[in-house]
C-alpha cells in the first residue's frame, strides 16, 4: 500500500474510533446524573489529534508529490461533458 493509502486508511479507522468516544461521551452525559468523568469528557481529544494529523499529511500530499501535479491542476479532455 502507498503512503497516501496507508494514511487515507489510518484517517478512515481513526474517524470511526472518534465518532464512537463522540457516541459514548453523549450516551454518559445523558444516563449518568451530574458532571460526566474526565476520562470521558477528554476522550474524543486524542482521536481529534490524530484525525487532525493525518488530515493535514493527506492534505499535503498532492502537493509535495514529486509526481504529476493534483488532478485539480490537470486540463480536462475534450471528451469530457463538461467542456461541450
Amino acid at each position: 500500500m502507498s503512503g497516501s493509502g496507508w494514511f487515507r486508511q489510518v484517517h478512515r479507522w481513526v474517524s470511526m474510533a472518534f465518532t464512537l468516544t463522540v457516541i459514548a461521551n453523549f450516551a454518559v452525559m445523558a444516563l449518568r446524573p451530574g458532571p460526566p468523568p474526565a476520562w470521558v469528557t477528554y476522550a474524543p481529544l486524542a482521536p481529534l489529534a490524530l484525525l487532525l494529523l493525518t488530515g493535514l499529511v493527506l492534505f499535503a500530499l498532492p502537493y509535495l508529490s514529486p509526481g504529476a501535479p493534483p488532478r485539480s491542476w490537470r486540463r480536462r479532455s475534450s471528451s469530457s461533458p463538461s467542456s461541450r
